[in-house]
């Protein structure tokens, strides 16, 4: 068998790729973005057609599996885990549709928002949703459990949600690899139309299959040798662990666990596994990453005296990522004192890169506004979300991908002006247009910016969805033509950018103005390719 070292998100795509998927959807975000990555540029992915191109959010994304289920074929959809409200819809659905050829959805969770506005834990998604959820402890399980995902998801007909969190996913290790990849199914039509037809007739008989088939589920799970019940000497003390925080429990005791050990890499939770160790301990201390998902069930579960303790009784930290230290505390074993931090190092919080189209449209628009009093600009979810940061301090709000042209629609239906939307190019193809829409309907007065340097930046520089199409789109969505406008956000064309913008500030109605210049990043990496082909001649 082969060995590759391997981050986690590059042992979920090529466990995909092994268990013979023919397609993969998502929309690029961080911790996941690594796995559709990996795939792109997979020869085998490329000698097989994989389908590997980026949706324009997670919703498309999504329904685009279901519809490659549909066929008898494989797909995964990868997100973050705030993507998951995007798909929420589809994915919550796809548990009553069921699932044809089998689709595996990846949510990467990220404790501690290092990326992201929220710490949500998508395993509430696979309980809400009635879906089996894996849940793998190390790179190797992430690779393993993917060819059972697809089984399961095939012989059960239920889409499975795996779970991982930005430590397993950005972390690597050695991972052994299958001898060959399994072939990829090929097309039938064999999915019921009856089960694919949510009519309420056809939705109430599949929730009654679907409510059903829980007991299985969860009995399957209980035998799955990814849950353990793992044997101790001293039962003063249970421990249950889920995914990567089973590793952390290991690390804390390097030559063996001396408590009982429930490993849990597999939902729904397994009950008669949970019953079983608090029969023999005394106490349950439960290690989970993100939010108290099996210590709050563990609670309903258990009429016994058995003391719980965990994230919701404070031995483990309430917020942020788990760490070995945090459970040595939790365990009371003492924890060594490292190095402290040195006091000649300055911080260096995140800046827009040098160069940055977004620098100069923030000049520009804070320029202006200092004309007017009280102005409000609404952000979105991007790498121009630092505009809020000095020196520009320019943004009022970022709630989510989307949010600043219907917060701005809202403050000004409100009787605010000027209200400003500041929107990426990415971020408005993924969110933003249904917004703009509602707008134009009521000819709101708010003033649009589309920043766009014509890619999905913050993630690493993807594709953008409407790269090249965004007057298009505007007119499309009946945006007035003479109140669209395309300037390029340069230093010496500042006096022409601030007068657009006060220009469509001052009309009472609804304007677009689309900055448009190349990320910094990606134009670097476009003329070293373009060195090396010249190079090459």
């Amino acid at each position: 068998m082969k060995k590759k070292l391997l981050l986690g998100d590059e042992a979920i795509a090529q466990g995909a790729l092994d268990a013979g998927i023919s397609g993969v959807y998502a929309y690029p975000g961080t911790p996941s973005t690594e796995i559709t990555e990996y795939i792109q540029g997979s020869p085998l992915a490329i000698e097989r057609n994989v389908h590997r191109k980026w949706c324009t959010n997670e919703k498309t994304a999504m329904e685009a599996a279901l519809g490659m289920s549909f066929m008898g074929k494989r797909a995964l959809v990868c997100m973050k885990h705030v993507g998951m409200n995007v798909c929420a819809d589809p994915f919550v659905n796809s548990g009553m549709t069921g699932t044809n050829g089998g689709i595996v959805v990846l949510a990467a969770d990220d404790p501690s928002m290092h990326s992201s506005q929220d710490e949500q834990d998508s395993r509430f998604y696979g309980k809400f949703a009635m879906v089996p959820t894996f849940e793998p402890s190390s790179q190797q399980e992430a690779y393993d459990m993917m060819a059972e995902a697809f089984d399961y998801s095939e012989r059960v007909c239920l889409p499975v949600l795996m779970r991982v969190t930005t430590r397993m996913a950005h972390s690597r290790a050695v991972v052994q690899l299958k001898d060959e990849a399994r072939p990829m199914n090929e097309l039938n039509y064999n999915a019921v139309a009856a089960n694919w037809v949510l009519l309420p007739a056809n939705a109430r008989r599949r929730n009654d299959h679907v409510t059903a088939q829980q007991a299985q589920l969860e009995e399957e799970a209980a035998a799955s040798a990814y849950n353990a019940l793992i044997e101790g000497t001293d039962h003063t003390l249970g421990i249950i662990a889920s995914g990567i925080a089973y590793n952390y429990v290991c690390e804390c005791f390097p030559e063996g666990c001396q408590f009982p050990i429930l490993k849990v890499s597999r939902y729904p939770l397994p009950k008669k596994m949970v019953r079983t160790l608090a029969d023999m301990c005394h106490t349950l201390l439960i290690v989970e990453e993100g939010q108290p998902f099996i210590e709050e069930q563990v609670r309903g579960i258990l009429n016994t005296g058995v003391q719980i303790h965990g994230r919701l009784t404070g031995e483990l930290p309430r917020t942020g990522e788990l760490n070995p230290d945090a459970v040595r505390l939790a365990l009371g074993i003492p924890v060594k004192q490292g190095y402290a931090a040195c006091e000649d190092v300055v911080g260096r919080p995140p800046a827009l890169c040098q160069g940055c189209g977004h620098r100069d449209v923030y000049a520009a628009l804070n320029e202006v506004l200092r004309e007017y009093d009280n102005p409000r600009v609404f952000g979105d979810i991007g790498c121009y979300t630092l505009g809020f940061l000095p020196p520009y301090r320019a943004i009022h709000s970022c709630v989510d991908m989307g949010a600043s042209i219907t917060m701005a629609k809202g403050a000004a239906d409100a009787g605010q002006w000027p209200a400003v939307a500041v929107i990426g190019d990415s971020t408005f193809t993924h969110s933003g247009m249904t917004g703009l829409l509602d707008a134009v309907n009521e000819n709101a007065d708010i003033t649009v910016i589309i920043s766009d340097n014509l890619t999905t930046a913050m993630t690493g520089g993807q594709d953008s969805a409407g790269t090249n199409k965004f007057e298009a789109i505007c007119r499309g969505l009946g945006v007035d033509e003479a109140h669209l406008k395309v300037v390029v956000p340069l230093p010496k064309n500042m006096p022409e950018i601030t007068q657009v913008i006060r220009d469509e500030i001052n009309y009472h109605g609804v304007s677009v103005i689309i900055p448009r210049r190349e990320c910094m990043q990606t134009l670097q990496r476009h003329l070293k390719q373009k060195k090396a082909k010249e190079a090459k001649k």
